[in-house]
């Protein structure tokens, strides 16, 4: 949902599935609040004893007269904002979206029930398509950390067999050769299977959210472009960038050509984009079980041979040497 490059920040905060699900409740226990009557400054304050500490902090900033909106940002903050405890950092990006889906309601009239009922659903939604990428991710991760420890325990094997590895490794130019080489092969497969994990990461943190605004806006009687208008001012004041293209002109197009409500059409492209991506993401968890042999191949079985092998047999041979 943030700006930026991939980092194993952003990685983290897209797998996430439970801190979306805490604001996905969140967020569905003010719905029902106020599809009960209660004012929406007092729905926050029920809030404030549910253990969320960024829904406490709302509550607290909403009962001394901020708006809701600006009491979510500052109770996020940055991600680098050390001010904002820890917690509230790692749920920042989808209190974000939910800051700029309550600027929407609140600009549009949109009644804030049923609009936050949805949000609440689509949440849900992505919270299921992380802990599904989370599932799919988890085995190629694991091959990953398990052969980076080959050439280790080569060595060690060698150690065990009562072979001076060790020394060879520390005491001779070949041995400390190998180590190095083999070191740096380390080095770079690393590196090259963090960037394979980052890629198979989708770059979008939440799709169909800006057609779920547009949604917002629109049932609350608000025209086409004033709806658009009020989503993008809301989406760079929560600093929330959804990433890729969406389908909000074609479906807005459709509603105009078929004379029809656009908020139903623009929910169903939203389900839409969310399914499409979570089947994107499991297509590149799958390629990445596949695309993990190549720095495995060029990089760590040299490296195995480097530090586990090669080691060993110059020991070997050193012994026998001595020996004769």
């Amino acid at each position: 949902m943030t700006r930026g490059d991939p980092t194993p920040s952003r990685v983290a905060e897209a797998t996430d599935a439970e801190a979306i699900e805490r604001v996905a409740t969140v967020v569905h226990r003010l719905a029902v609040l106020l599809a009960a009557g209660v004012a929406p400054h007092g729905a926050w304050g029920y809030m404030e004893s549910g253990g969320d500490v960024v829904a406490h902090s709302v509550a607290h900033e909403v009962q001394s007269g901020v708006s809701v909106t600006e009491a979510i940002l500052a109770a996020t903050g940055s991600a680098v904002d050390d001010t904002v405890p820890a917690r509230g950092r790692e749920n920042g990006a989808p209190w974000r979206a939910v800051a700029a889906a309550w600027q929407v309601a609140t600009a549009a009239g949109a009644p804030l029930a049923p609009a936050l009922r949805s949000f609440a659903g689509s949440l849900r939604e992505l919270a299921e398509s992380r802990r599904d990428l989370r599932v799919a991710l988890a085995g190629p991760a694991a091959t990953t950390r398990i052969v980076m420890l080959l050439p280790l325990i080569g060595l060690l094997f060698g150690v065990a067999l009562g072979f001076d590895t060790l020394g060879v490794i520390f005491g001779t130019v070949p041995g400390a050769l190998c180590s190095v080489v083999g070191v740096a092969l380390l080095f770079v497969a690393r590196r090259w299977n963090r960037r394979l994990l980052l890629s198979a990461t989708p770059d979008d943190d939440a799709p169909g959210l800006r057609l779920d605004l547009v949604a917002i806006a629109v049932s609350g009687g608000a025209a086409l472009d004033r709806a658009l208008a009020s989503v993008d001012a809301a989406l760079e004041h929560c600093a929330v960038s959804p990433r890729g293209a969406d389908a909000v002109d074609e479906v807005i197009a459709l509603s105009r050509r078929a004379g029809v409500p656009a908020a139903e059409l623009l929910r169903a492209e939203a389900e839409e984009a969310r399914r499409v991506a979570r089947s994107a993401a499991k297509q590149g968890a799958a390629k990445l079980a596949v695309t993990l042999m190549v720095p495995l191949g060029v990089c760590i079985l040299p490296a195995f041979m480097l530090v586990g092998v090669a080691p060993l047999m110059i020991a070997v041979i050193s012994s026998t040497v001595t020996q004769l």
